[in-house]
């Protein structure tokens, strides 16, 4: 599917959640759910602007 997102680098996201101070179990937990909403949203931004 060229020009969408597919996913994102979760052992970044697990590693920047760490970095910020969040308990990694609780970002192994919500981080799916909060992937799927992310690259839905990038995903129609990216249809929207042509």
């Amino acid at each position: 599917m060229p020009g969408a997102v597919i996913g994102l680098d979760m052992a970044a996201a697990l590693a920047m959640a760490e970095a910020l101070g969040i308990d990694r179990r609780a970002a192994a937990e919500f981080l799916p759910a909060i992937e799927a909403m992310m690259v839905r949203a990038i995903n129609a931004q990216i249809a929207a602007e042509g």
